[in-house]
């Protein structure tokens, strides 16, 4: 990393600040109101480090109250957890200090294994479990009768924090996640409109590419957001199924728009007034203010649009040119009403206009039942299957970086004795677990080394001036809310969360609040030294220790894409629709960061992926046209024996190769389909061939094995 690089990661918190909001307002003030409650109450008690049940507030603390309570939850359970872990491990081992710091780095690589492949708040909870250990483990070197305390006492402290913040989230001025998910899904559809909008009139590319990344991001939100409804209301479990059923259909409707805006060339009678039904109801729902308030009128229009995309045109009996593929315009669709018109071209658009409209409609939906909800029979309670990814090879990477750096510090902490070394060993795990799953961990930490940074001449003047001269809770208040504040109104804004966050944490930490505060530099700066130390050092092991090289992820994200093609190719049973798009999607998101990275470059590959949903949705329509009895068996056969050639296609070809005779293959079914047939499930059936076909080849490298 170059010093212009470290300067850039300095500046960037510095940059794009924005005027804070009611809602930032009342997230600062009850945050710095629970915490100074949870300090008095642990004063009250008289626990040995009253700071933890401070600095817990503002590690939980979240714009939403369902989200502090999820956060919580994991942070009690992980705690716990590593608790148990530390009681077990220095009962066992505490007179082998050796032993003992090998046993917990070995701890921690297995707790950031399980963080990796998990998912917010999980995740978190799973990464505590591991540096809890240590925290509580490494005091008690030596002397392992006092772990037990040291973990009663670390509990105890993190609960008081927990409840102080979670009933302050629920009670004061509460923002709730059931609400959030409905103000989200709302923003979704209009985001959706526009997007649509933009595919029809063939808007910037740039701006329609931002703004899927932005529903694909969105969609994976309201996944994670259901859970923090049901921990905030359990009430809210009626309304679960509305929303991961909606969460489906939002995808749906995504893709479908997706693939009316790369097949956007036709110009025939029969696709004409669809379009223009579509692009006049995705504008007007974008413009109109409060649109969503009533979505009876809009479900009522998708409705008979819909019934308009289902219904047989009129279609010529003409032969199709076979180089003519869904978003060609040449000899084979000359215009309106020309003898050239391209049949499966048609006949292909209109079945995408009408899954999109038939998807935007169950969304509108699902939306009316969120703000309605009734009880539904169990047998209408079918949820969609919603898949995530997990990176096996990047997790078990994260483990051993994890491990190894906590154990090398520990090593040189137990061979020099320095006593303050201790607190390098903890931060080294502590950031080389928590921020090892992020898309880029040295950002991460640097910010964290940023706000940590930025505490320290705040928490000494407090701390060491201030408090020793003026103590007292009242003095104390007067000294940290004026920064305290600021720092969580940083929390409020998603931009400089990180840094702040680390702000107000490791100002607590330093400043170690007691209701006897004393001037004692030395171990204040000898304590501080040791924490940035550690940052820095977790921050060289990212760097150095098997460095994440973005690429190799975005091809190995890619690669289980195309395996996941090939499984709906050749297994017997036919997967879920939902399963496979939220699985699919969910990679997407996991792509898109890391596409970022990489430059114009990766830019392809994320094409590719979105496309690879298109292809997959199709390749599930043709083997759901297999089952169809009204389907002659020969066509059942042609099938099968494209879709295992499009398996061998996906799984050995590589970049650079000729592609194999597939998108040949395919594109004479469709010609020869066309043929024969005017039958609608017929030339449905070319219309999906067809599709794979220009999907592959608008993007061959993503669906090649390998890199060139």
């Amino acid at each position: 990393m170059t010093w212009t690089r470290l300067k850039e990661l300095a500046e960037a918190p510095l940059s794009g600040l924005t005027q804070p909001t009611r809602s930032d307002w009342i997230f600062a003030l009850r945050t710095v109101s629970a915490g100074l409650i949870a300090l008095l109450v642990a004063y009250a008690l008289k626990l040995d480090h009253p700071q933890w049940a401070m600095m817990t507030v503002f590690i939980v603390a979240q714009p939403v109250a369902g989200m502090v309570l999820a956060k919580g939850f994991y942070r009690l359970l992980g705690t716990l957890a590593g608790g148990l872990a530390a009681i077990g491990i220095t009962s066992l081992l505490g007179t082998n200090p050796w032993l003992l710091v090998t046993v917990l780095a070995l701890w921690i690589g297995v707790c950031t294994l399980v963080s990796s492949l998990l998912r917010n708040p999980e995740a978190y909870g799973a990464a505590l479990a591991g540096y809890t250990a240590m925290i509580i483990s490494l005091p008690a070197l030596g002397q392992p009768h006092v772990v037990v305390d040291l973990a009663i006492a670390r509990c105890a402290e993190i609960v008081i924090g927990i409840v102080c913040a979670g009933v302050t989230s629920r009670l004061i001025l509460p923002k709730l996640a059931a609400d959030a998910i409905i103000s989200r899904l709302k923003r979704s559809i209009l985001d959706l409109a526009e997007y649509a909008g933009g595919a029809f009139s063939g808007g910037d590319p740039a701006s329609l590419a931002a703004l899927q990344r932005k529903l694909i991001t969105d969609a994976q939100t309201l996944a994670e957001m259901r859970t923090y409804a049901r921990l905030e209301a359990p009430s809210f479990a009626t309304r679960a199924h509305p929303v991961r059923r909606t969460i489906g259909q939002l995808l749906w409707a995504l893709s479908a728009a997706r693939a009316l805006h790369s097949h956007r060339a036709p110009k025939n009678a029969a696709l004409i007034p669809m379009r223009r039904d579509l692009k006049n109801f995705v504008g007007e729902l974008a413009a109109t203010p409060g649109a969503l308030d009533d979505t009876g009128p809009w479900v009522v229009r998708l409705d008979a649009i819909a019934a308009k995309a289902r219904e047989m045109p009129e279609l010529p009996k003409d032969k199709v040119p076979e180089d003519t593929g869904p978003g060609d315009t040449g000899p084979g669709d000359p215009g309106p009403g020309g003898t050239g018109e391209d049949k499966v071209g048609t006949i292909t658009r209109l079945t995408i206009a009408g899954d999109f409209a038939e998807a935007l409609k169950q969304v509108m939906r699902g939306l009316e039942a969120l703000r309605s909800p009734v009880s539904r029979k169990s047998s209408e309670r079918s949820q969609p299957a919603l898949v995530v990814h997990r990176d096996y090879q990047a997790a078990c990477r994260n483990a051993v970086r994890a491990a190894l750096a906590t154990f090398l510090v520990a090593i040189f902490w137990l061979t020099t004795k320095w006593s303050e070394a201790a607190g390098t060993v903890i931060l080294v795990a502590v950031v080389s677990s928590l921020f090892a799953a992020r898309p880029d961990p040295v950002q991460s930490a640097w910010g964290f080394f940023t706000g940590t940074l930025l505490a320290l001449p705040f928490a000494f003047l407090v701390g060491q001036v201030a408090l020793p001269a003026l103590p007292g809770f009242g003095w104390f208040t007067l000294f940290v809310v004026p920064i305290l504040v600021p720092a969580a109104l940083g929390m409020a804004n998603p931009r400089h969360v990180g840094v702040a966050t680390a702000f107000a944490i490791n100002f607590l930490a330093f400043l170690s609040p007691h209701q006897q505060m004393i001037y004692d530099p030395g171990p204040f700066l000898a304590g501080s030294a040791s924490i940035l130390v550690g940052i820095l050092i977790a921050i060289g092991v990212f760097i150095v220790v098997l460095p994440a090289d973005p690429w190799v992820t975005v091809e190995r994200i890619s690669q289980a894409m195309r395996e996941d093609l090939a499984r709906l190719c050749l297994h017997e049973r036919i997967p879920r629709r939902s399963a496979f798009e939220s699985l699919a999607y969910d990679r997407i998101n996991q792509l898109m960061p890391q596409v970022q990275r990489t430059g114009r470059k990766g830019d392809p590959m994320l094409g590719g992926s979105i496309a690879a949903v298109t292809v997959g949705l199709e390749v599930l329509r043709l083997r759901q046209a297999q089952l169809n009895s009204a389907i002659a068996h020969e066509t059942v056969e042609s099938i099968s024996n494209f879709l295992r050639g499009l398996a061998r296609e996906l799984l050995f070809r590589r970049p650079g190769e000729p592609q194999t005779a597939t998108i040949a293959v395919a594109r004479q079914y469709a010609a020869n389909i066309a043929e024969r047939s005017n039958r609608l499930e017929m030339l449905q059936i070319a219309a999906s061939l067809r599709i794979i076909a220009a999907a592959m080849e608008d993007y061959p490298d993503f669906f090649a094995k390998g890199r060139a």
